[in-house]
């Protein structure tokens, strides 16, 4: 039996999250529906993250051992594709170690956040990005995005988890690009975040783009260590785990 690791994006709007639940529509759940349908047995598979309720993916990576051998990459992502709704689609197909897992051995994870700051709404981006009709200012985002870089600990920027034992973490870059008039994209770098630090990190350095916050608040906040500081999280439509490297 081969493992196989597949890279897939889906549209995280009718999504309850990733990882299956009891109740309600997840990506893992239709992901292991469709193999299911393919193999005749059930089919456990592996995800490099766990993305929240209505967090879009353009880049996920899960691995799962094959049950016939004879099949090909390309014959296994047809199969599922073939079985997916259509809010997800397998980009590709691979033939993996034996003992790869997508989680653990993710040596970087590349997150996207778009914000359209227009005054007026822009119908066909509401599903894909936080409209902030107030004005930013990306120079002082950058700035207190730098404070960011590196190795700290994030207790202030994530959701409270009992997964999160562990809350130090590094990033390793931070960009803020105007993609168009009004349009921008925060791209995060790291080798692991928190629960729901990516939403964190951009609802703090929306505070410091409209004037609400110096810069330096950032700092204050990341070394308080206390979730009631922060500003909270970002709405989940305008993230996208956008790459995962190995």
């Amino acid at each position: 039996m081969k493992r196989v690791a597949i890279e897939f994006s889906y549209d995280g709007t009718d999504f309850l999250g990733y990882q299956s639940q009891s109740t309600g529509r997840t990506v893992q759940g239709e992901l292991e529906k469709a193999l299911e349908r393919i193999f005749k047995i059930q089919v456990k598979t592996f995800a490099a993250g766990r993305t929240d309720t209505g967090v879009h993916a353009n880049g996920q990576v899960a691995s799962f051992d094959c049950p016939i051998d004879r099949l090909t990459e390309i014959d296994i992502k047809n199969a599922l594709n073939a079985n997916l709704p259509g809010d997800v689609y397998v980009k590709k197909a691979w033939t993996t170690s034996n003992d790869f897992n997508p989680r653990y051995d993710a040596k970087k994870r590349i997150y996207h956040y778009f914000i359209n700051y227009s005054k007026s709404k822009n119908l066909f981006l509401r599903k894909y990005s936080w409209w902030f009709p107030y004005g930013l200012d990306i120079d002082r985002m950058r700035e207190g995005a730098s404070f960011l870089i590196g190795e700290h600990d994030f207790t202030a920027f994530s959701k409270k988890s009992d997964e999160d034992t562990k809350t130090v973490r590094t990033i390793s870059n931070i960009r803020i690009v105007e993609l168009r008039k009004e349009l921008i994209i925060i791209r995060i770098e790291g080798i692991s975040f928190l629960r729901g630090m990516v939403r964190d990190i951009v609802a703090n350095l929306v505070r410091v783009g409209n004037g609400t916050w110096q810069p330096d608040m950032i700092r204050e906040v990341l070394e308080s260590r206390d979730r009631s500081k922060s500003a909270g999280l970002a709405p989940a439509h305008g993230l996208f785990l956008y790459k995962v490297l190995f």
